[in-house]
């Protein structure tokens, strides 16, 4: 039988320059029960540490985390990317560490911590986070897909770091498997804003950086069960799994 499904899937640790400390696996994880959700996917930028201790903090609970990394493109877009399992986000973030150059300020973009399911801090990342990629959008996405994952442009209808405010089009051709609307805008006013868009699954999330802000925009997806291999079908339409909007 399907069910609706409260899915966050675009949530920050601290391990993102411009998320606050507090947003350790511990914490994300607490806090996202609190908030009821079913599915949350971790997103840091250009980066995937706290991943597994996210998942850890999750085991046992009634939450599925899905791996995943907001990317930035050389053409300075947010793309995201998911995974079924951590050991292909790992082959990912092979690939992306061989990409982006430059060095963190913490004092200009903060600390980028590495946090274990415990609350104890394992280490710094010293790689400039924030900065972008020399990867172009399609090469990005190609290796997405060549690893089975998901690659879903963030936050479409933002003024900065978007596909729409950098590019000023989505290509007709473009392998995108969904488009991430913001709360600023939400998934009913984004289908009337971006009507030819619409033949592309559109997901909202909260994009949180702070801890209060985890689950304060969510999608509502039907799912047999909380899975991954569940969420790529909704994507899809098949089997009655689907995205409520």
């Amino acid at each position: 039988m399907l069910k609706a499904f409260n899915c966050d899937l675009h949530i920050h640790t601290c391990l993102s320059p411009c998320a606050e400390l507090d947003m350790h696996p511990k914490a994300l994880v607490q806090r996202a029960l609190e908030q009821k959700l079913d599915i949350i996917a971790v997103s840091d930028h250009n980066a995937s540490a706290n991943v597994p201790y996210v998942l850890a903090a999750a085991a046992g609970k009634n939450i599925s985390v899905i791996p995943g990394m907001e990317i930035t493109t050389r053409e300075e877009v947010h793309l995201l990317a998911l995974f079924e399992s951590p050991s292909d986000l790992t082959k990912l973030q092979s690939v992306i560490d061989r990409h982006l150059f430059g060095e963190n300020d913490e004092a200009r973009f903060g600390v980028q911590a590495i946090v274990n399911e415990q609350g104890e801090v394992e280490g710094l990342n010293h790689q400039l986070l924030i900065g972008a990629t020399d990867l172009s959008i399609d090469s990005i996405v190609d290796t997405i897909h060549q690893m089975s994952g998901l690659a879903i442009p963030a936050h479409i209808d933002r003024e900065s770091f978007s596909i729409l405010s950098q590019l000023g089009f989505i290509d007709d051709h473009s392998r995108f498997d969904a488009l991430e609307i913001s709360s600023l805008t939400g998934l009913r006013q984004g289908r009337i804003q971006y009507g030819d868009l619409s033949q592309y699954p559109f997901l909202t999330s909260s994009d949180a950086h702070f801890i209060k802000d985890i689950g304060t925009s969510t999608t509502h997806i039907l799912l047999k069960e909380p899975t991954f291999a569940e969420l790529k079908m909704a994507l899809l339409k098949q089997n009655g799994r689907r995205i409520l909007e």
